[in-house]
């Protein structure tokens, strides 16, 4: 699953958030939504399908933390869509700053 579909839920990013707090078993987690735990068992098996969550057993609880390698993918998307801008920008500033009816409106 796609990291970005996974996001695309509210309870699935709001999860993502609680965890960004530490780690949580998956009835922590089920008690700050009010919804069943069954439901709340489908978004945390999608979130980490889409490689962003982490479980572990602890006796008989299911211990989520934040996958670490799937938020660096997603960091790694934002960065180079990021860098798309940046240098478009500054390319736009540049020739901004070439144009003569730029230089006339700019204040000291």
């Amino acid at each position: 699953m796609d990291a970005f579909i996974a996001l695309s839920d509210p309870t699935r990013r709001r999860i993502v958030e609680l965890l960004a707090g530490g780690e949580r078993s998956a009835g922590e987690l089920g008690a700050s939504f009010d919804i069943s735990a069954p439901a709340i068992s489908q978004h945390l098996k999608v979130l980490k399908e889409a490689r962003l969550v982490q479980v572990r057993a602890e006796a008989q609880r299911r211990i989520y933390a934040l996958d670490a390698a799937g938020l660096d993918a997603l960091e790694g998307w934002v960065d180079r869509i990021r860098g798309f801008w940046n240098e478009r920008l500054d390319v736009l500033e540049q020739r901004l700053a070439a144009h003569p009816e730029t230089k006339k409106r700019r204040r000291p």
